[in-house]
């Protein structure tokens, strides 16, 4: 069985193996510096551990692996663009460090890129597989503009948001697992159980990642915490409290929300303490838990043998901070 750092490793070497058109280079170079930046490689690990499962040669499924990890970070320059982000792991965005124009025509070649990638997948297999990617692909862009619509919109029901982030980030988690057990070679019934597993861990993680936010270890999580409040950003954790406030209390969030040139640090400790009052840091723990618990009760339905699961158990318990 491979382990997480050995398949990122195969991973990264795949990046660095990807051949480019080489007429243009300035639209070669934002695709080779987005993806040399870093990232856990988190899709197309999960992929090869999916595959890994069924199947002790994983060489089939790392090219198809790799697009996955192109797409994802194709969405990330785009996504970048339409939050005006200045930075992206710690350094300047595409668009930041060329220009919007550049960025998004970069971005466009990546989507093709990943697709040369899939192209690649076994015979047997490829219609099956593209398939799958197509739609998640079609997924995460419906995701992206519920997002978008949401920023605007004055309510949000838990629900909607839920669907949202399962659009957006979870389907991708999913396809990934579905694709790397499809190339393994499992059957439909095992596939089907591994992109649930995988729908399931990816909602838990969004949510874990908005608790992270506000009460995270700074020096762990990296960023400065309550930037998602500083921000305006709706969080699974501000839909919900708005949902189960009173009028006063939603009035005061509101407030915290729509108010301009408003201290940042005092905006976050009101936010905070509103959350404290509504149970919210724990009704949301209590989410992310019931969805990883569903996640390992679908991997344990499946037809491999327990060693099998090992590092794929690892790699999931440690995306959502859970000892295993």
């Amino acid at each position: 069985m491979y382990t997480q750092s050995g398949l990122k490793k195969l991973v990264n070497k795949s990046i660095l193996n990807l051949s480019y058109n080489e007429e243009a280079e300035k639209l070669n170079d934002p695709v080779k510096y987005i993806l040399s930046i870093g990232g856990k490689r988190l899709r197309p690990v999960l992929a090869l551990m999916a595959c890994n499962l069924y199947n002790d040669k994983i060489d089939e499924a790392i090219i198809p692996a790799t697009g996955l990890e192109v797409f994802h970070n194709f969405t990330l320059v785009h996504d970048d663009i339409m939050d005006q982000a200045p930075l992206r792991r710690n350094l300047p965005t595409v668009h930041s460090k060329w220009n919007v124009n550049q960025a998004v025509l970069s971005g466009d070649v990546m989507a093709f890129i990943a697709n040369e990638c899939f192209l690649q997948t076994p015979p047997h297999c490829l219609s099956k597989v593209f398939r799958v990617f197509n739609k998640v692909a079609i997924e995460v862009c419906v995701g992206q503009q519920l997002d978008i619509d949401f920023e605007k919109a004055a309510i949000v029901s838990h629900e909607e948001y839920l669907r949202m982030i399962e659009l957006k980030t979870a389907a991708l988690l999913a396809a990934s697992a579905k694709i790397g057990s499809i190339i393994g070679g499992a059957d439909d019934k095992e596939s089907d159980l591994l992109y649930e597993f995988g729908r399931n861990l990816g909602l838990a993680f969004q949510i874990q990642d908005d608790l992270l936010d506000i009460y995270g270890d700074i020096k762990v999580f990296g960023k400065i915490l309550g930037g998602d409040i500083i921000s305006n950003k709706k969080t699974f954790m501000l839909v919900k409290a708005l949902e189960i406030a009173s009028v006063e209390q939603a009035k005061q969030l509101h407030e915290q929300f729509t108010l301009k040139e408003i201290d940042p640090e005092i905006k976050v400790k009101k936010v905070i303490d509103l959350y404290d009052q509504l149970n919210i840091k724990n009704i949301s723990e209590n989410l992310a838990n019931d969805y990883i618990n569903t996640a390992f009760n679908l991997l344990e339905k499946t037809g491999v043998i327990s060693e099998r699961k090992t590092e794929l158990v690892s790699l999931a318990s440690s995306l959502i901070g859970r000892d295993n």
